[in-house]
């Protein structure tokens, strides 16, 4: 797979000196805005049973200055439909960061493991290689998951749907590794980012706090859907789509940049 190369783009003059100054900041450490806080103009939802581009019921939208996931469309019953939002580029060398948070409740159908449950989906397929019925994105995902009221829930973990990586010199194949994070409760925002180096290594952090690495993601040529890509690709993943993604309970991001490496 060969990702266009990410390009900078300048940051646009505001009037005011802290703006001003904030933006100079930013433009020096390179981070760039992916997401401008009004629309979604760059992005493309794809929902299982509908085609790329169809955002069915309004699933992805805007509201102050956050990507929302909402189900308020839906009826009774979310009924399997999975959802991914891309970024209109794909990416290889890269650190993305931004925040989320869960609010509130989970669609009746939803199953249990769902439940504040979303996800950064990273090293993903084409937009355009998913069937109109296909449901999980061949990727590897930065799993984002809420806390209940007592207990621990670890949030920036690994899930490989299709995927297979290497951790500590060893293939791992099973399809999710906690991370070490804290349990973040409620409805608070919680900082993610991601620092990806192609096929090497890869790392989550969670508020600043690094929380799993591991590498070169590869196609699992036991993963039927993975083996139709297998025919196109090489096994090695260098990069790809970044989508976010909606899985029944209600989620929404801000402030989301990436930077090139």
């Amino acid at each position: 797979m060969r990702p266009a190369a990410l390009l900078a783009a300048p940051i646009a003059f505001a009037a005011g000196m802290a703006i001003a100054g904030f933006q100079y900041n930013q433009r020096e450490q390179g981070w760039v805005r992916i997401f401008d806080g009004k629309t979604l103009n760059g992005w493309t939802p794809k929902i299982t049973g509908y085609k790329l581009g169809d955002n069915f019921a309004n699933t992805f939208r805007v509201k102050d200055g956050a990507i929302q996931v909402n189900y308020d469309g839906y009826g009774p019953a979310f009924k399997n439909r999975w959802g991914y939002l891309f970024y209109k580029t794909p990416l290889s060398n890269y650190k993305m960061r931004l925040e989320y948070r869960f609010t509130g409740e989970q669609m009746p159908d939803g199953p249990g493991w769902a439940w504040r449950n979303s996800g950064v989906m990273i090293h993903g397929q084409p937009p355009e290689s998913m069937t109109v019925e296909q449901d999980w994105l061949v990727s590897a995902e930065v799993q984002l998951l809420g806390g209940p009221e007592t207990g621990e829930r670890h949030t920036g973990n690994l899930c490989t749907p299709g995927t297979n990586v290497v951790m500590d010199g060893k293939l791992v194949t099973q399809h999710c590794i906690d991370s070490n994070s804290p349990t973040y409760r409620g409805d608070q925002w919680v900082k993610m980012e991601i620092e990806v180096h192609g096929h090497g290594k890869i790392v989550h952090r969670i508020n600043g706090q690094d929380v799993i690495s591991y590498s070169q993601v590869q196609y699992d040529p036991k993963d039927s859907w993975a083996r139709k890509l297998i025919k196109y690709f090489n096994l090695e993943i260098s990069g790809g789509s970044v989508s976010l993604q909606s899985e029944s309970h209600p989620v929404e991001f801000r402030n989301i940049e990436i930077k090139a490496l």
